[in-house]
């Protein structure tokens, strides 16, 4: 069945919602569980998947790059949470770089029409404005990875369209992609300690 770039940024936005919910649900039910308030808790909860735990969580971190049905913001806020700040920090990076590296070779290879399923011709065309000059787009794109609420999937994905090397692609997401990360991961975990203490008032 062949889906149209309409349908399809239809059912991303659809499984964006569904997957928000039931990314609640399990807060809460693990919020019952004491895994957001008891270390030993979190430990005693992790403790059977230290192998297959961190696999799943880059897994599900490539995946959403590629098709953006969760928000970036919770997964990484999941790594640091369930991981830890060190760890968590790894599993983020290794399966966002690796997702960022996909949606460059997707668009490379597949195009226009293949962007047009994720994002629409209006977001496409709004930033095809930059890529008139492949220097000055390298330092926008490069400037952009590195500043926070930056839409980098989509500029991934346009890096591919452009004349742009891969090795210049590669090194700035592999330099780049750790500064958001870290400012994510570390302005998320305070906002969820602000919440835990407040529910816990």
């Amino acid at each position: 069945m062949h889906l149209s770039a309409k349908a399809s940024r239809r059912l991303i936005n659809i499984l964006t919602v569904v997957s928000g919910i039931i990314i609640i649900l399990l807060c809460i039910y693990w919020y019952r569980l004491g895994v957001f308030t008891d270390q030993a808790k979190m430990k005693a909860y992790l403790a059977d998947k230290r192998i297959i735990g961190p696999l799943i969580f880059v897994l599900i971190q490539i995946i959403q790059v590629v098709i953006p049905i969760i928000p970036g913001g919770v997964s990484l806020l999941g790594g640091v949470i369930f991981f830890g700040p060190v760890a968590g920090f790894i599993y983020n990076y290794v399966g966002i770089c690796i997702g960022s590296i996909i949606n460059f070779f997707l668009a490379r290879f597949y195009g226009r029409p293949f962007i047009l399923h994720i994002v629409s011709e209006r977001t496409l065309d709004k930033y095809m404005k930059w890529t008139e000059n492949q220097r000055k787009f390298n330092w926008f794109f490069a400037i952009c990875i590195i500043a926070p609420m930056a839409p980098d999937d989509v500029l991934c994905l346009l890096a591919g369209l452009t004349d742009m090397k891969f090795w210049t692609y590669f090194w700035i997401i592999m330099l780049g992609k750790p500064w958001t990360i870290a400012a994510y991961s570390i302005a998320l975990t305070f906002g969820m300690d602000w919440l835990v203490k407040l529910v816990g008032k």
